[in-house]
């Protein structure tokens, strides 16, 4: 241990910490604008800086070990004063566009600005001028809004190791994009906005798509539906004035109908769908010698990835659609089918955690309908933006439920949206169809949990079923070279792309902090218990479904519209 003192505090810390996690022991708050805990250390916005008896300088915080017997301020007037001095450095780089901006009153630059009192800049010259790139469906970057903080690139590098983004040029043309500012589109990016959650201000942000929403609402000739993601009612309440984890489910499905959706369905129901479609197939894999172990494909991101990166595994893949797609190939031929109404009158929206989804829904496997499955794809923040323009208060509309049929869910579909509940859905269908029996408990709490990857063993009727569960690309880029070299002895395994699940998704409200990202777990979890229905098979809408229109699982038509291929693709510009 080494003794310390800050601000005339002592302290005791473990050797190797940082000034910055010392003082934050103390509860003395340092500001910081790239620093980002063991993903992001490497102290190049000097936002941080403190002074140290004895030293020449100023230090970063954030990088410097402490030392025994160290003297540590961190709110000399030399410090205030030079911390004021680098904000108005990066500030006089920076369009002022507050008012314009998405970040606007959520923006970590905007916050120190206020913070520091900043009422002019006193440096005037050239701005950088890079433009925009706007050529992903998911994903944009301004670069004028960049602080060269890093954070993406360490994120893409650290966390999800694709390494889509990196620092370009030196000085004043300093950039932080894809190599060669080459488009994003171009790249291996694979779109999880993982990026966008970690950015500072609004140099990178998910493609606003609101206004494609707002226009089919305006139009009378079209039938808008709309599906939300498992995710979604866990995490709209933080962008609403609500507590983290806070479960909004009837209220976010009347604000809905009075933003003037014709229908609010639930994600949930073709999530059932998945579990009965995907199931099926790891048995049939299982028991015909199929490719093993079998991989989940309902996360886009994830099936980019594997696509550029592992693209000799592919056939470990399930071939099932995700639960978005299933719903929107559905939405323009059963549920049109079933209201008699032409396809084409159909704009189908879905409500998702997720960046990637965008992406996903332009796929040309994606028109199995004879249509664009899906139309529109909004994140929960876009949708937290189109509820503040609408001044709707969810706080004080009633709960209501999703409309029928594609509106019934179960609690199996609802944790689909935390990492493990993919497989837990899937193990409580199988054991008992298997078996034939049911379950004296449907907790399947080994699978549970944050961790990056987990393992267990499951008795599904006379087969131990070994499966992995692992989130994060990092975490699936270990269990995936397994597979390579022969180590990895699954049946099944699944991978969510972004760290937590959807309930981390690029496309969730922001924020730094991994605790809200277990609260939105525990209530994903509550909010299953608290369902009447909580396995797949007992779904009576899925039920109907197969009865009325697929015939069975695996069969043709679900073949035709639930299921499809994957592309391998390369790992440079234009690799798709």
């Amino acid at each position: 241990m080494i003794t310390l003192t800050i601000d005339n505090q002592t302290i005791a810390v473990e050797e190797g910490s940082t000034i910055l996690t010392a003082a934050q022991k103390l509860g003395i708050n340092i500001p910081t604008l790239c620093y980002l805990k063991d993903i992001n250390v490497i102290g190049a916005c000097r936002i941080c800086l403190v002074e140290v008896q004895g030293a020449r300088t100023l230090v970063p915080a954030c990088v410097a070990p402490v030392a025994e017997g160290m003297v540590v301020r961190t709110a000399t007037p030399e410090v205030i004063q030079t911390r004021k001095l680098i904000l108005e450095l990066i500030l006089s780089d920076h369009p002022m566009e507050c008012l314009t901006c998405v970040r606007n009153k959520n923006c970590e630059l905007q916050d120190l600005a206020e913070e520091f009192g900043i009422k002019e800049i006193r440096f005037e010259g050239e701005k950088t001028g890079y433009p925009l790139d706007t050529s992903s469906p998911a994903i944009q970057r301004d670069p004028r809004k960049c602080v060269l903080c890093r954070r993406c690139v360490a994120v893409c590098a650290n966390v999800q190791t694709v390494k889509a983004l990196t620092a370009e040029n030196r000085g004043f043309n300093s950039l932080i994009a894809p190599a060669f500012n080459e488009n994003l589109a171009n790249m291996e990016c694979v779109q999880c906005g993982q990026c966008s959650l970690v950015c500072p201000t609004a140099a990178i942000q998910e493609k606003d798509d609101t206004d494609k929403v707002w226009a089919a609402l305006a139009d009378p000739t079209k039938h808008v539906i709309v599906q939300t993601a498992p995710a979604v009612r866990v995490q709209i309440g933080e962008l609403i004035g609500g507590e983290p984890g806070e479960i909004t489910t009837g209220r976010m499905v009347a604000g809905l109908r009075r933003l003037g959706f014709d229908k609010v369905f639930d994600t949930n129901f073709s999530a059932d769908l998945t579990i009965m479609e995907e199931g099926n197939e790891l048995l049939e894999r299982i028991n015909k010698g199929g490719t093993l172990p079998m991989i989940t494909s309902c996360s886009p991101g994830w099936i980019k990835f594997i696509e550029h990166f592992y693209p000799d595994l592919l056939a470990h893949l399930s071939t099932c659609k995700s639960p978005q797609q299933m719903f929107g190939a559905l939405a323009k031929t059963y549920y049109a089918q079933k209201i008699d109404i032409n396809p084409s009158d159909i704009v189908s929206v879905s409500i998702m955690p997720c960046t990637a989804k965008k992406y996903e829904c332009t796929r040309p496997e994606m028109f199995s309908s004879g249509y664009q499955d899906v139309d529109v794809v909004l994140t929960t923040r876009e949708l937290g933006r189109m509820f503040k323009q609408a001044r709707f208060d969810l706080s004080n509309l009633p709960d209501e439920q999703y409309d029928a049929p594609l509106g019934i869910g179960t609690g199996a579909g609802q944790i689909f949206g935390t990492s493990g509940g993919v497989t837990e859905a899937a193990l409580r269908t199988l054991s008992e169809v298997v078996s034939g029996k049911t379950l004296d408990d449907i907790n399947f709490k080994a699978v549970r949990g944050l961790a990056g990857v987990k393992e267990a063993t499951v008795k599904v009727g006379d087969l131990d079923v070994k499966v992995a569960i692992t989130n994060g690309l990092g975490n699936a880029r270990n269990v995936l070279d397994k597979i390579r070299t022969g180590e990895a002895d699954y049946h099944f395994i699944e991978v969510m792309c972004c760290p937590g699940g959807c309930i981390g998704g690029g496309g969730a409200p922001i924020s730094c902090d991994p605790a809200i990202c277990s609260k939105r777990c525990d209530a994903m979890y509550s909010e299953d218990e608290r369902m009447e229905l909580r396995k797949s098979h007992l779904n009576p809408a899925v039920q109907e479904l197969y009865r009325d229109f697929l015939e069975k699982p695996l069969g043709h038509k679900s073949h035709e519209l639930l299921h499809t291929h994957y592309t391998p693709r390369g790992h440079h510009p234009q690799c798709d």
